[in-house]
């Protein structure tokens, strides 16, 4: 009997670096602790809400989804809690086969080696298979549509016959990001022409593997996809080439890479295979696929109108397509490492409030600081600092921070502070201690380690947390980058005193879409207390203010000019307005809006971040800033 659903209106997702915080800092835990499941979506279905426990349903887009065509493998021990949820890896196959019982269709995803590869990554495998019998057609388009939807809606809200529920599915066997599809023979003809043809399908995928995948003359693609295509026709090549920009080719043994020379995530790899095993899809997958990553940063609803969820959380398209630093098995391709401690060396700063201190943080090294290679005083550490409802390891990962740690061979800490809060007296006092502290253990604990270019960032929630750092100890950093967050991120009367001999870089950025707290939501200005943030660093360095009251007429968005302004384009896609305001001829107060994004990670951010805080470093003997223009 079909319940009853009342629509799904603005479902939740602020808590991704949103300033919910619900969590506690101490036993921090994000993941579900379950074993690992093979269930059809029927049984997935009945078997997740009572997993939850309390108040949980099925997504009511999939009411009507025909369950036994599909299976799901769960790895386990999945991330399921807050915003962890995005960190989990899915892995969706769609094959016009049929499976006699859930014995053989598990023996199939073993055959392709896919439960094996996610166990390494947290998350799922799901197999899709047709709907009837003429195999994949336009209904099964619905199909794809529904459980895209559930799968990506993280801590979705709606009414069902009454009651308030929260819908499973995302944190069942859902997230998004880490989202791959695999499709093999009709499947791949299906995502072909039914998948790769809809933006608001394609754009959310983070890399293909198709293989004998046929597509039809009037096929498109409609966003670029890193799309790995074996035994596929030269029209089909050419159509994701396209898509894709490609302007570059390189042959090998193993095929033909086309890429986007200025964004070489934009690629297609063209191959010949007789057969399929599981080494050829462990090479793909871990060669290509992973390379890649979907952020969501579009508005929400702009271009998926009319679908029957318009408007959840997230419900954006296209997603951002990044460069990808995945860690495998706790450390990446290029040698970062990451290390979960679970300490008291901090149990001193208490919030005294809620007794909550810094009891866990994670540690992202360069091998070389591990093995004793890197030199000491060498290598320059981040303190990376989430936002409400993120998980540090998620922050760090969906800002882009591995892959400028790869490249840069940067140290990272990031802690878990959830409910310390910088919402009240008591957090905020403990926070200016504890970050500060948290930093001198990792200068103390690594040698290699650099003292004098000690960086800190962080959004939204985490923005208000690098003010607390920055005013708890400003000699300790180098310079300093908040995101996306002005409630309580001003100093206090008390704060500029300690100012007097130290001056400190900092720059702060916004979006156009940012919360109506950062940015206006029917100008897009930025709001007073944001502008009387930009004063207040401009006056902690001693630097002459900006007028008290903005000009939005003459200076649209920020209110105020500055020494130098700018634009350039991020990754291709979004425009990045830029002011520095100079003492002395170095810039040490900056401000950045970015058009087109919402409030949330961005993979391109850490660059951005990155390529202001790396010029500047700290002389420990005499706290004076030194600035390195040519720093790259």
């Amino acid at each position: 009997m079909k319940k009853h659903v009342s629509l799904l209106l603005a479902l939740t997702l602020l808590l991704t670096t949103g300033f919910a915080n619900n969590a506690f800092a101490l036993n921090y835990k994000a993941t579900l602790g379950n074993e690992a499941t093979f269930e059809t979506y029927t049984e997935a279905r009945e078997n997740g809400p009572a997993f939850f426990g309390g108040k949980y349903a099925a997504h009511p887009v999939m009411a009507d989804y025909p369950g036994d065509t599909t299976y799901i493998y769960r790895s386990p021990d999945m991330f399921g809690i807050n915003a962890a949820v995005r960190m989990n890896t899915n892995i969706v196959v769609y094959t016009d086969k049929t499976f006699a019982s859930k014995d053989e269709a598990r023996a199939y995803l073993d055959e392709l080696g896919l439960p094996a590869i996610v166990d390494g990554f947290r998350g799922s495998v799901i197999l899709v298979t047709p709907s009837s019998e003429a195999g994949f057609t336009a209904a099964d388009q619905k199909n794809y549509y529904a459980l895209q939807t559930a799968m990506f809606a993280i801590n979705a809200s709606a009414t069902v016959d009454g009651t308030a529920i929260t819908c499973m599915d995302a944190s069942y066997y859902g997230g998004f990001g880490f989202y791959y599809l695999i499709g093999i023979d009709g499947g791949a003809d299906f995502i072909n022409n039914y998948v790769a043809g809809n933006l608001d399908y394609i754009s959310r995928v983070a890399g293909l593997l198709l293989i004998n995948g046929k597509m039809e003359r009037i096929s498109t693609v409609a966003a670029p996809v890193p799309a790995y295509l074996i035994n596929a026709d030269e029209t089909t090549v050419a159509k994701y080439c396209a898509a894709n920009g490609a302007d570059a080719v390189e042959n090998s043994k193993d095929g033909t890479l086309y890429y986007n020379q200025a964004l070489p995530v934009r690629k297609v790899f063209a191959a010949a295979a007789d057969a399929v095993d599981k080494d050829l899809i462990a090479k793909v997958y871990y060669d290509f696929l992973i390379k890649a990553v979907r952020g969501q940063e579009m508005k929400v609803g702009l271009n998926s109108a009319s679908t029957p969820y318009q408007g959840y959380g997230n419900d954006q398209a296209p997603y951002s397509l990044s460069v990808r630093n995945a860690l495998i098995n706790g450390v990446t391709a290029d040698g970062i490492h990451e290390i979960t401690t679970v300490s008291d060396a901090l149990s001193e700063y208490k919030n005294e409030a809620n007794g909550e201190y810094l009891e866990t943080w994670y540690e992202y090294l360069p091998e070389e600081v591990l093995d004793g290679t890197a030199p000491e005083g060498s290598i320059p550490l981040l303190l990376s600092i989430h936002g409400g409802g993120d998980d540090p390891r998620q922050y760090v990962d969906g800002q882009g921070w591995l892959v400028v740690a790869g490249k840069e061979r940067l140290a990272i800490v990031a802690p878990d502070y959830s409910s310390m809060s910088n919402f009240s007296d008591e957090g905020r006092s403990a926070l200016m201690k504890a970050f500060p502290a948290l930093v001198r253990y990792m200068l103390d604990k690594y040698p290699a380690l650099d003292a004098s270019r000690v960086y800190v960032n962080g959004y939204s929630m985490g923005s208000l947390g690098t003010c607390q750092a920055m005013w708890g100890d400003p000699g300790l950093f180098a310079a300093a980058f908040p995101q996306a967050g002005v409630m309580n991120a001003a100093p206090r009367e008390e704060d500029y005193a300690q100012f007097a001999d130290i001056d400190l870089p900092i720059c702060i950025s916004t979006s156009e879409y940012d919360l109506a707290p950062n940015v206006d939501p029917v100008t897009h200005c930025i709001v007073p207390d944001f502008y009387a943030l930009v004063r207040a660093f401009l006056k902690v360095n001693e630097m002459e203010e900006i007028p008290e009251a903005p000009d939005f007429e003459t200076y649209p968005m920020v209110g105020f000019d500055a020494d130098i302004t700018g634009t350039y384009v991020m990754n291709g896609e979004y425009t990045n307005h830029y002011w520095r305001f100079l003492k002395d001829g170095v810039p040490m107060v900056g401000f950045n809006y970015i058009d087109g994004i919402v409030h949330c990670l961005y993979p391109e951010y850490a660059s951005m971040v990155w390529d202001f805080v790396k010029h500047y470093s700290r002389d420990l003997e005499t706290g004076a800033v030194i600035y390195n223009p040519y720093r790259q």
